[in-house]
């Protein structure tokens, strides 16, 4: 094999491996999904609406990832605790009545058929409509259109008050699924905001768009740039402390809504 062609052929990244364990946590047992991904460069547990999940780096051995959960059992019990006083609305289920989370309420959901996969919201509350033939795919590409459509109106309607004083607008906005950020604001001046922003109050949303626009001042989170948040926004603080108490249960409610409800839940 030339020099050359060694240089041109790039090796297959290692596939992540998956596989689930039993813990014990005082009086009940849970499975924990052990995960080891090649990307990972340190032992992590987090925990969800699914569950727990244990990510191992590559050279981590199987001792190490079990001597990491037992060091971790009492933050696990901690952490499954508020999940359990989490009071999430069951996930959305193909033509089934249920709720709809959206700007801080819970809307009564029916179905109607229709033309076209679309959400609407009316006095009663939310309708989908979907074609005889619309599966799961559709209905989850409808749900996640609509909820980009009320967020692309909230920020429409906020962003004219805030230009005033501020260098240049963003640049793009892109609505998407964020793990743990709220928004972000790249260097470039494009705006990333979290689609779970729409299904909280209104005013909390308002905060992350006003913080962002505030980066285009002060690429940083020095006094100067809370200075310039408390000048836009004079209560942040309520809706930063909104955020530590609400943020992980509006993060999974997008979730149960977004995917199908075999995979948003074990």
């Amino acid at each position: 094999m030339s020099s050359l062609f060694r240089r041109l052929v790039v090796p297959a990244a290692p596939a992540i491996q998956r596989d689930t364990v039993r813990l014990r946590l005082e009086e009940s047992e849970i499975d924990v999904l052990r995960v080891r991904d090649p990307r990972a460069r340190r032992l992590k547990l987090s925990v969800d609406e699914r569950g727990v999940r244990l990510t191992l780096p590559p050279r981590a051995s199987l001792v190490a990832g079990e001597r990491f959960l037992q060091a971790n059992r009492q933050w696990l019990v901690q952490q499954l605790a508020h999940y359990c006083r989490d009071e999430l609305p069951a996930p959305v289920r193909l033509n089934q009545p249920g709720l709809l989370p959206l700007r801080g309420a819970l809307l009564p959901l029916r179905w109607q058929p229709g033309r076209f996969a679309q959400v609407v919201v009316d006095t009663d509350g939310a309708c989908v409509q979907l074609p005889p033939q619309a599966g799961e795919p559709a209905l989850r590409r409808a749900l996640r259109e609509f909820y980009e459509a009320q967020m692309r109106a909230d920020v429409g309607r906020w962003l004219p008050r805030y230009l005033p004083g501020l260098p240049r607008a963003p640049s793009r906005l892109r609505l998407k699924v964020m793990s743990s950020q709220w928004g972000s604001l790249a260097p470039d001046g494009s705006m990333a905001l979290d689609l779970a922003l729409v299904l909280g109050r209104p005013s909390a949303f308002e905060y992350v768009l006003v913080h962002e626009l505030c980066h285009l001042l002060q690429a940083n989170h020095s006094p100067a740039f809370w200075a310039e948040v408390e000048t836009r926004f004079p209560d942040w603080r309520a809706e930063r402390a909104y955020f530590r108490s609400q943020g992980r249960g509006l993060k999974s409610m997008l979730r149960q809504v977004l995917q199908p409800p075999s995979v948003a839940t074990r």
